[in-house]
């Protein structure tokens, strides 16, 4: 619940932000790839502002959720290793269980009225 509402506190303004800045920032821009010719029209893209806003936004939440899946990676692992652990001892409980069911069934002489 306060992950929540730190998320709302946090990327309602965020998203308020970014909006503002796109319909602010609606006029044409011209985005140049080559540092020693900005004018070199087959390196540069034009495009409103607010467009390269939303790119910038996008691209730095898939890296961001990248970075953050690798580094979780032997977390997941761990996981997956304690969880098939887990599943071979409790198989083994049953065999076993079931095991000491079918001895106790033997040994036990039927009870005489």
């Amino acid at each position: 619940m306060l992950k929540k509402l730190i998320n709302i506190v946090v990327f309602v303004p965020l998203g308020v932000i970014l909006v503002i800045l796109s319909v602010a920032n609606r006029q044409t821009v011209t985005l140049a790839l080559n540092p020693f010719d900005p004018a070199d029209s087959v390196l540069s893209v034009s495009a409103p502002f607010f467009v390269f806003l939303f790119l910038a936004a996008i691209v730095g939440l898939i890296l961001g959720a990248a970075v953050t899946w690798f580094t979780q990676g032997k977390h997941r692992r761990r996981a997956r290793n304690e969880a098939n652990e887990a599943q071979k001892w409790h198989r083994e409980a049953e065999k076993q269980r079931s095991e000491a069911e079918k001895l106790a069934q033997t040994t036990l002489p039927a009870p005489q009225n």
